[in-house]
């Protein structure tokens, strides 16, 4: 039987990586930064926002849309408050040099708040809230994106998957880290799906007549994916609420795109022709906790939640629950000692890029 991945050790993926940024004129600086985001992903097991997504960096780049060496600037600006023009730049660098802005305004305020126009995706939001964490506070990180949602009761595509998340410190135990679309799915588990040949569930995805569908190409043919909830019934209006939270301040109160405005991902579909703002837009946040108690008062109540949660009464023992972050912890364990999986679609798509960029192929032994 074929294999239908193979792993790469996380070195190996990282120097190719950083090569491709390189070569589409990144600095040394940057091409690190960017694939270190992307390489966090793959070990954190999110599959959708790791180097499978490498490619669609480097055709951004080449349809002009994406600027390897950007001037990134505060353009507005108060004592706790930055608003960041990224300069068309790589959402993967620019989204960190934003929340290093909101982390030393927090280090002597308490907390910052940096909104950013004219970037490009970022990569996982998870990354850039543990930026916070490191200097124990509390990350926020959130980012509008490609209009491929459509709000309760409607067809029409409005909204981005719209992630956000919120990652707080702990004492003994790893910080708890909360990273999600504000949609049914991200995009990204139906490119997982199509390349692993498999049907959605219900409630990822509708028709562009609003039907329901489990056919992971929907997108392709018109579809929409749902908010969080899926259908009003089970609570779809309250995805649509968080993701109009993300879009409210990630690109109005920043000045880039929003709703069916925000730029596509891909670079075969051209942007509005009417924008609104400039590029994606972002929301970065950072929260002294020693703002509000001793921070050592604030690691033992939350190394305390953390474990009574973890001891709760399980439905079936052999399920216990399972705390924010835990999983994407234990996946890093395992691919830092066994390797990061990449499927063989997503590796054919890293050799070929290596060709067209004339860089030395990804190392597979």
């Amino acid at each position: 039987m074929e294999k239908t991945h193979i792993s790469i050790k996380e070195a190996d993926l990282r120097q190719f990586t950083e090569q491709v940024f390189l070569a589409i004129g990144c600095s040394t600086e940057h091409a690190k930064l960017a694939a270190d985001v992307l390489i966090q992903a793959d070990l954190r097991g999110i599959d959708s926002h790791g180097t499978a997504r490498l490619s669609g960096y480097v055709r951004l780049w080449q349809k002009g849309r994406l600027n390897p060496s950007p001037h990134m600037r505060i353009v507005h600006e108060t004592p706790t408050t930055a608003t960041v023009d990224g300069d068309r730049g790589l959402g993967l660098v620019v989204a960190p040099y934003a929340m290093n802005i909101a982390i030393k305004k927090a280090k002597e305020y308490g907390s910052g708040w940096v909104a950013v126009r004219n970037s490009n995706h970022f990569g996982i939001a998870g990354y850039h809230a543990l930026l916070a964490v490191e200097q124990d506070m509390i990350g926020y990180a959130m980012t509008n994106a490609s209009p491929l949602v459509t709000p309760t009761f409607s067809k029409e595509r409005m909204l981005g998957t719209n992630p956000m998340c919120y990652a707080f410190p702990a004492g003994k135990y790893p910080p708890v880290v909360i990273d999600m679309a504000t949609s049914a799915a991200a995009n990204g588990k139906l490119e997982i799906a199509q390349r692993n040949g498999l049907p959605i569930p219900e409630g990822w995805v509708q028709t562009k007549e609003g039907a329901p569908s489990i056919d992971p190409y929907e997108l392709k043919a018109g579809g929409a994916l749902l908010p969080l909830g899926g259908d009003r019934l089970h609570g779809s209006h309250k995805g649509f609420g968080l993701s109009a939270t993300v879009d409210i301040l990630s690109a109005v109160l920043s000045g880039a795109n929003y709703g069916p405005w925000a730029p596509p991902f891909v670079a075969y579909l051209d942007p509005h022709p009417q924008p609104v703002g400039e590029g994606l837009g972002h929301f970065l946040g950072a929260l002294r906790a020693d703002g509000f108690r001793p921070i050592d008062d604030f690691k033992q109540h939350m190394d305390n939640w953390i474990s009574r949660f973890k001891t709760a009464e399980p439905i079936d023992k052999a399920q216990p629950v399972i705390i924010p972050g835990e999983p994407e912890l234990a996946a890093s364990e395992e691919r830092k000692a066994k390797g990061i999986p990449i499927v063989k679609s997503v590796l054919d798509d890293l050799l070929a890029l290596a060709n067209d960029l004339k860089i030395s192929a990804l190392v597979t032994d």
